[in-house]
């Protein structure tokens, strides 16, 4: 999954011969999981036409301040365009463009968005060999950098005269790299790797039954996408469940018993800057395993139960620069073996969770959580949804990292 995923994207269009690629562009956004809105100036139609970005945006096209339906004057607010937008790409940007973004100008809605909007914004040039180099050019590209904008250089190749030189627009797919990478980079995870686990364990019972309990996995997994959408690398240990997360920071390790999680985990711990251990891992297992299904005989039958490893309690003992976080679910004295799991199990945080409020616990896509920081501090939160608390589980250890 890109970084792109669920950004509103809104691409700027300026009357080049390289507006032809626009709709590659608009494509390679949407296929990234981005949201598109396109602004034209309105010379740039004579290149490539609304109706085409239109369709493939699935927005409407703007090209002016005002349009015509139905007899009536509708009126386009760059304002509410300059807001909406996360990104702001203008691609390709001319140098008649460069040079009145540069100073201020505002004759189509494309520059009056421009003044209004508050998010990043990136211009692609596009431009003949000679106007690339011009210093008027380079000019506009000092102000417009200097005003917080990111140039996307432009590639070296044949132009639109015959030339063979700079100025012709980076490839859409050099724009998706180059935008995806810039956002990489400010992230505050970028370079730390986060190990998560999530899920339940099966502790087998025989060839055809486990010991296992209801959690579905989709905190953990909640975790590990928000995580990496914050730049992290993220190994997710997990045992068995429906989940799926498709995101290219995140990688996926299977697990079933709590056995092979304590070993997965223990693989990956001592690179890692970060773990969150939210899988809900057996206490205990069968001491015997049979070799053959279990035949129903008697009219009882028992276990001899013995405890598993505990995962958290061991990367406790031997972490060092860690950030460690646990997980309790508990049902009485909640506050009290939270805390208690706590300084036990050497924990810097831990997220309570109480099967004891409504909507929070296994099999839902809500939790209610409290966090307990190392020092004691008692944070509560609101009924959330789970990517919601994932959200705020990573802005609250981020809080703690940078104290």
């Amino acid at each position: 999954m890109s970084i792109l995923k669920d950004k509103n994207i809104l691409l700027g269009i300026t009357a080049g011969i390289a507006a032809y690629k626009s709709a590659s562009l608009v494509r390679l956004f949407i296929k990234a999981g981005a949201n598109v809105k396109v602004v034209m100036t309105p010379a740039s139609k004579d290149f490539i036409t609304p109706l085409t970005l239109s369709t493939l945006s699935k927005n409407p096209v703007y090209s002016s301040f005002v349009d015509e339906e139905d007899n009536n004057q509708v009126w386009n607010n760059h304002v509410d365009l300059g807001l909406w937008a996360d990104i702001f790409v203008i691609a390709p940007a001319t140098a008649n463009t460069m040079a009145k973004m540069a100073n201020g100008v505002c004759d189509n809605i494309l520059l009056a968005t421009y003044l209004s909007a508050k998010c990043p914004v990136y211009f692609a040039p596009a431009m003949d060999l000679d106007m690339y180099k011009h210093e008027s050019t380079e000019a506009s590209f000092e102000k417009l950098t200097s005003y917080g904008n990111e140039l996307i250089p432009a590639g070296t190749g044949e132009l639109a005269s015959g030339l063979v030189g700079e100025g012709r627009m980076a490839e859409p797919e050099d724009i998706i790299r180059f935008i995806e990478k810039d956002i990489l980079d400010q992230l505050p995870l970028k370079g730390k790797q986060i190990l998560i686990t999530a899920g339940p364990t099966y502790e087998a019972l025989d060839p055809v039954r486990f010991i296992g309990n209801h959690s579905s996995g989709k905190m953990g997994f909640e975790i590990a996408n928000a995580a990496a959408n914050l730049g992290a690398e993220v190994i997710l240990v997990t045992g068995p469940t429906h989940q799926n997360l498709s995101h290219s920071h995140v990688s996926i390790k299977p697990v079933v018993s709590a056995d092979e999680m304590y070993n997965e985990v223990h693989k990956h711990f001592k690179s890692s800057d970060i773990a969150i251990l939210s899988a809900a891992v057996a206490d205990y297992r069968p001491k015997t395993v049979a070799n053959q299904k279990i035949k129903k005989k008697d009219s009882a039958f028992s276990i001899e139960l013995e405890k598993t490893k505990d995962i958290l309690k061991s990367l406790g003992e031997i972490k060092a620069n860690q950030f460690l976080v646990g997980f309790a679910l508990e049902t009485n004295n909640e506050l009290e073996h939270a805390k208690g799991k706590l300084k036990s199990k050497n924990l810097d945080l831990i997220v309570l969770n109480s099967l004891q409020d409504k909507g929070a616990g296994f099999g839902v896509s809500t939790n209610k959580v409290t966090f307990i920081t190392s020092s004691e501090e008692v944070i509560e939160n609101k009924l959330k949804s789970k990517a919601e608390v994932a959200k705020d589980l990573m802005q609250q250890i981020l809080k703690q990292l940078d104290a």
